[in-house]
């Protein structure tokens, strides 16, 4: 995936060419990992350009950091202002903001001294279906993955943090040396987890099946979208732990994230999810999902926030 860039970017309070944010070799997070963030989707509304349930991602990340014990010296009305101030600059409609606080050049000790800051950066640009432009319709080919998700009271999955990822990355590379599009990991117990960076939905016999928080997910703000549109169009969804074998079972079955959005998958392990192809649920869904941008389907939630 190529990298995505904008003419200017918002680091530590001003904003400033793309190119002249630079952090030093020595930054702590580029040794330890120590950095927390958030994706965050603008769309092109009908109302003109919306920040995504912008207040909850912004909300996320600072509950990152407290879990982290890393202090963001910005309030939360100074990087919500930031997400927006770096939108209109780049002159998108529609973008994707990645917010990112981190230690730099503290120290080598792993713990950060006591008075030590992080930095924060604010970065948005566009960027297209996560898996593909046809991905959305056509579906994509995963598979459960050799590695496990995190054990509780090792890292917390609840947090949306830096170091988190190197779980993902392991997840999502195995699986594309296979073959597939991307990996599912199952949790310390065997039972399914999550995808390398999205929350996975199950259908079978009209009901909506989602692993719950204890399966070491990332409680994912796009999951809750997925669970409040269905139970508002009247279907049933279950938060619950499932078997492996579950997956192969489904009539269907999707994946949800910030980057992802709804993405159907048509195969597990190469065993075909109900038809092998997006089913109509999924389609109903995505079409409720994507229907709050142009209109279709009513934000009764207040989730669209004008950039």
């Amino acid at each position: 995936m190529a990298a995505k860039t904008a003419e200017l970017i918002w680091f530590n309070g001003e904003i400033m060419p793309w190119g002249d944010a630079k952090v030093h070799v020595m930054s702590h997070a580029l040794h330890y990992g120590t950095s927390v963030f958030e994706g965050i989707r603008v769309y092109a509304t009908h109302l003109g350009p919306a920040g995504f349930r912008l207040t909850e991602h912004v909300q996320r990340l600072y509950d990152s950091a407290k879990i982290y014990r890393m202090p963001i010296p910005y309030s939360f009305d100074q990087t919500m202002q930031a997400c927006r101030d770096i939108v209109v600059a780049n002159k998108l409609d529609g973008a994707y903001i990645r917010p990112l606080a981190f230690y730099g050049d503290v120290g080598m000790g792993i713990t950060p001294p006591k008075d030590a800051k992080c930095e924060l950066l604010v970065a948005a640009f566009p960027w297209g279906a996560y898996l593909g432009e046809d991905s959305m319709e056509r579906g994509v080919d995963v598979a459960v993955t050799s590695w496990n998700r995190l054990a509780p009271n090792t890292i917390p999955t609840g947090a949306k943090a830096g170091g988190n990822y190197l779980s993902s990355l392991q997840i999502s590379t195995e699986a594309k040396r296979n073959g597939f599009d991307e990996g599912i990991a199952l949790d310390v117990n065997g039972l399914v987890s999550e995808a390398a960076g999205a929350n996975l939905f199950v259908i079978k016999k009209n009901k909506l099946y989602t692993p719950p928080a204890t399966a070491a997910i990332l409680m994912g703000i796009t999951r809750d979208t997925i669970i409040t549109l269905a139970r508002d169009k009247g279907y049933e969804v279950v938060e619950e732990p499932m078997s492996r074998e579950f997956l192969y079972l489904a009539d269907e079955m999707f994946m949800t994230g910030t980057a992802a959005e709804i993405v159907p998958v048509r195969s597990v392990d190469r065993i075909e999810v109900g038809a092998g192809m997006r089913g109509p649920i999924t389609k109903e869904i995505q079409a409720s999902f994507f229907g709050l941008f142009n209109g279709e389907t009513e934000d009764k939630w207040g989730w669209l926030e004008p950039i």
